[in-house]
């Protein structure tokens, strides 16, 4: 999702690289400048191509705040997650006590700070958005004196966004990971019954019957206070014939995990490849 964000911001600056001056207030000027020199002494890849759409375009503030707003969803989104992660019900991770503060009446919790002000801080930056867009409904062609109130919403999102990413990304680097808790909870809930569907599949039996099948002995499981990793074979093969000693390997989380390769998969070479895909993209950004 960052990663098209950073595309996104590219892509928005590509259209906005060109250079009003000399448009005058809506007609350009008698008098015979170069545009394509002034552009170029300003740094612009280009002039605007027409002087009329270039006093009344806010198109290039509103494509901004877009972006601005998708990269702002995609925070709220990931401070979601944290959120849940640290609560004691998941206790997935840890966040460092800069990046968090304790609770005014309860001595034992550990509130998510920068996560929730991220994710609240996002309605601020759609609001920016939503009010340029308003403002712009209903303006005729060229400058009318509406347009001014686009400073204040491109200010104020690029102030929050600048304040939200860096916090953000230090709270990620020093929060602990506890990934024996995100083992024991992928152990439980049946995670493995689709692979135990597709167990059966590969035996042979039609999928539509080895899913009904799987979800009687989902069922059975329930009732009885198993797993499908600590069902007896017995019991799996008064189910079904097919279900065979290999079952207990190929239900394993690390069977369900590496099985999973096709690309953009969970797998173990499949997760590496695509690190070392987004460290390429960061490096070749960073050195720009």
């Amino acid at each position: 999702m960052f990663r098209r964000d950073i595309t996104r911001f590219e892509d928005c600056l590509e259209r906005m690289d060109e250079c009003p001056l000399g448009a005058g207030a809506l007609a350009g000027s008698t008098h015979p400048l170069d545009r394509q020199r002034t552009a170029e002494l300003l740094g612009f890849a280009r002039p605007t191509d027409n002087s009329l759409d270039s006093v009344s375009d806010r198109d290039f503030a509103i494509e901004f705040l877009s972006v601005c707003s998708i990269l702002m969803m995609h925070l709220s989104r990931f401070s979601e997650e944290i959120i849940l992660w640290c609560s004691r019900e998941f206790k997935f991770i840890d966040l460092d006590d800069a990046y968090s503060t304790g609770s005014s009446i309860m001595p034992q919790k550990k509130n998510p700070d920068v996560a929730e002000l991220v994710r609240g801080k996002t309605g601020r930056v759609y609001g920016s958005l939503i009010t340029l867009l308003t403002v712009m409904k209903g303006i005729p062609l060229a400058y009318n004196k509406d347009i001014q109130e686009d400073k204040e919403c491109v200010f104020d999102a690029i102030d929050t966004v600048e304040l939200c990413v860096p916090v953000f990304s230090a709270m990620l680097d020093t929060m602990t990971v506890r990934p024996e808790n995100m083992a024991n909870a992928a152990a439980g809930g049946f995670i493995n019954a689709t692979d135990c569907a597709d167990y059966l599949a590969k035996k042979g039996i039609p999928f539509r019957d080895a899913y009904t099948l799987v979800g009687r002995l989902v069922n059975h499981c329930i009732a009885t206070g198993q797993t499908l990793d600590t069902l007896p074979l017995e019991e799996y093969q008064a189910l079904s014939p097919a279900f065979g000693e290999d079952v207990y390997q190929a239900l394993s989380l690390n069977t369900c995990v590496s099985q999973r390769k096709t690309t953009g998969g969970p797998a173990h070479d499949e997760v590496l490849r695509q690190i070392a895909r987004i460290r390429a993209f960061v490096e070749e950004r960073s050195g720009q």
